[in-house]
């Protein structure tokens, strides 16, 4: 089955020019085989986050979103509390595991990061900081149960975890 990602920048400043995070999380998802449906950058504004993640999920645009950027504690960032506010279920398992990798590589900062994951009308759903320090952790967690994740996240298995 090929899984259909969809990718989002979340930033205010960032642009096609210097999304750096984002150009790196299409390459590194390609390359360990996901088909990289689409790639946006969107303000950092929980309406828009929310409207585009339902939109993405209940139009089956896409079998996952990865978003990166808006993780963090400053004031601008909601993409954590825009997700979390419309998951279905959350995977709070990535979180955990993303800060444990992270704090091996970065150290105690790891703590600030507020990295989270959901499902949202089938869709699997993961925020990540915008660092691109933080793509090639995320990819790393996330490709060898990403097929499993949307085949239970659809409905199209069921298995205990």
């Amino acid at each position: 089955m090929a899984v259909r990602v969809y990718t989002v920048t979340v930033s205010d400043s960032r642009t096609q020019i210097n999304d750096v995070a984002g150009r790196m999380l299409g390459a590194e998802l390609k390359k360990v085989g996901f088909e990289v449906a689409r790639h946006v950058i969107l303000k950092d504004d929980a309406a828009h986050i929310q409207e585009l993640v339902r939109s993405v999920s209940t139009e089956n645009l896409a079998d996952v979103i990865v978003l990166t950027g808006g993780t963090g504690i400053a004031p601008r960032d909601v993409t954590t509390e825009a997700l979390e506010a419309i998951f279905d279920k959350r995977i709070d398992g990535f979180g955990e595991a993303f800060r444990r990798q992270s704090w091996e590589k970065i150290g105690a900062r790891a703590m600030l990061s507020r990295a989270t994951a959901g499902v949202v009308s089938g869709c699997v759903v993961f925020a990540i900081p915008g660092n691109p320090k933080a793509v090639p952790v995320a990819v790393e967690l996330i490709w060898p149960v990403l097929e499993h994740a949307v085949d239970l996240a659809t409905g199209r298995r069921t298995a205990h975890v």
